[in-house]
């Protein structure tokens, strides 16, 4: 029964594919969001199809279908370089700095999406993709490794648009997205233009703005929405927001200047979903942040601790690197030693590996476990010494607090996380307990001094030898105190109870 009806369904979409109207597109969402992409994927799989070929494939078109997407022609799978050159690849000027709208991040710095938005937003693009005459379909992983890893699909409406996150992702073997539990899905809308962007994005950033005595509750399908009436198309937005507005701020102080925007990303952890609109693909930076956020609650689920810290390898030994941007950069001598200049790693009883594919291709998937763990702090005061070796309560407190002259960045996470700094550093400290990995803590700013970058590199070096100096993080000193005071400040207000182990 099953085979039939699922033979009958792809017909008739194949069939309807060739005669609806583009503009029915968003009437058809309504029916293909009622079934879950998982088990479309699987059922996908078992269907055997005559007449396929170069982007037929009824399988993908009925796993596409899963997620909102009606294949009006063609879908194209996991292209090579070469064949995505003849849909008319072309050259790609990167971007930066764009925004990135997040549902789901515990750790601030992004703007919030709220679940109805994203889910209105999610059936627009996904509308707009169905449009396209030719859909292109990439699938990928983030980890190395396929036991600590988070499966991606990416559909775009666009081959160009493939590129930069092919570069980022790691390889997959064929249908390991389809039986996966829980992959991570990409949206790309490429082509759709400009102003159109714009005006979602400001619906999204004034969605609880009074507008007379109403509310924008959202934008769908070009129109303004005001409860449950539809009153505005898109020519009459601005002029009924400038006519209706009674706050004191202006169109431009509430983020509405008329300029359009070129492209966006938003992230909905709980859908596994991350969109990318206009040339957001273009935008590596945005890209990396909001699938590392994706993957890592899907990577801790699976057993492996997913850490914003870098692989530095030296001779044969592997050391784990947790320190700021800012550091890494200015520290060129330390460039040769690491494996990937992008951070994210897995740290798992197996060993450690990275989330985004590295330039060396002989790496192996999964590296053996750290020597070291290296916590970069900056103190510009002398209460920090040069290098202290530390034990798994203070590796794990000083990991939390991520201290750098005067600031506090909690797990060293700068960009969005769904994952609580706290939970991180309850089990990274479960971790050195088991795995007796040998941490220390590096102050990069020892005597209000800058270390360089061979300086750097030397001090971590030595954390693999047993002639350290005696640590002095404990020492009866003024400047120690005052530093411990401001570290149990932060920490206890930003966090209700921190374990017994956890210490200075």
């Amino acid at each position: 029964m099953t085979m039939l009806l699922l033979r009958t369904l792809s017909r008739s979409s194949f069939a309807s594919s060739r005669s609806r109207h583009p503009s029915y597109a968003c009437f058809l969402l309504g029916r293909t969001f009622a079934v879950p992409a998982a088990v479309a994927d699987e059922e996908a799989e078992t269907v055997m199809f005559p007449r396929e070929g170069s982007g037929v494939s009824y399988g993908l078109n009925w796993a596409l279908a899963g997620r909102g997407v009606i294949v009006k022609d063609k879908a194209y799978y996991n292209l090579k370089m070469s064949e995505l050159e003849k849909h008319g690849t072309g050259k790609i000027e990167s971007m930066s700095g764009l925004i990135l709208y997040m549902r789901g991040n515990t750790t601030g710095g992004t703007p919030d999406i709220s679940k109805a938005q994203f889910g209105k937003l999610l059936k627009q693009v996904a509308s707009h993709i169905s449009s396209a005459s030719s859909v292109f379909v990439q699938d990928g992983a983030i980890s190395s490794s396929p036991t600590f890893d988070a499966k991606v699909r990416i559909i775009s409406d666009s081959s160009s648009a493939l590129l930069p996150l092919a570069d980022v992702l790691w390889k997959t073997p064929t249908r390991a997205v389809s039986h996966d539990s829980s992959p991570l899905t990409v949206y790309i809308a490429s082509s759709i233009s400009g102003s159109y962007i714009n005006i979602i994005q400001h619906f999204i950033a004034i969605a609880c703005i009074p507008l007379g005595s109403e509310k924008v509750s959202f934008f769908c399908s070009g129109m303004v929405i005001l409860g449950e009436e539809i009153i505005y198309g898109r020519a009459e937005i601005y002029q009924h927001i400038s006519a209706n507005c009674h706050s004191s701020k202006t169109v431009e102080n509430i983020g509405l200047s008329p300029k359009p925007t070129t492209a966006f990303a938003a992230v909905d952890i709980e859908r596994s979903s991350l969109i990318l609109c206009g040339n957001a693909f273009a935008d590596v930076n945005i890209i990396k942040d909001a699938l590392s956020a994706l993957a890592a609650p899907i990577i801790s689920a699976r057993g492996g601790l997913p850490l914003l810290a870098r692989i530095l390898v030296s001779g044969n030994s592997v050391i784990l690197l947790f320190a700021p941007e800012d550091t890494i950069k200015s520290s060129s001598d330390l460039h040769g030693t690491l494996l990937s200049m992008d951070v994210g790693v897995v740290l798992s009883s197996h060993g450690v590996m990275p989330f985004f594919q590295t330039k060396d291709r002989t790496v192996p998937n999964v590296l053996k476990m750290p020597a070291a763990i290296i916590f970069a702090s900056a103190d510009s005061t002398g209460a920090l010494p040069s290098i202290s070796k530390l034990s798994p309560g203070q590796a794990a407190y000083h990991f939390l607090a991520g201290y750098q002259d005067g600031k506090f960045t909690p797990a060293y996470i700068k960009g969005p996380s769904p994952l609580e700094p706290l939970a991180l550093a309850n089990a990274l400290h479960s971790q050195l307990k088991d795995s007796e990995i040998p941490t220390f803590l590096i102050n990069v700013n020892d005597g209000g001094k800058h270390i360089n970058g061979k300086e750097l590199l030397k001090l971590v070096q030595s954390s693999l030898s047993a002639d350290l100096p005696k640590s002095q993080l404990g020492a009866n000193d003024a400047k120690v105190g005052e530093l411990k005071g401001k570290y149990k400040s932060f920490l206890s207000g930003r966090f209700e109870e921190l374990p017994e182990e956890f210490s200075f």
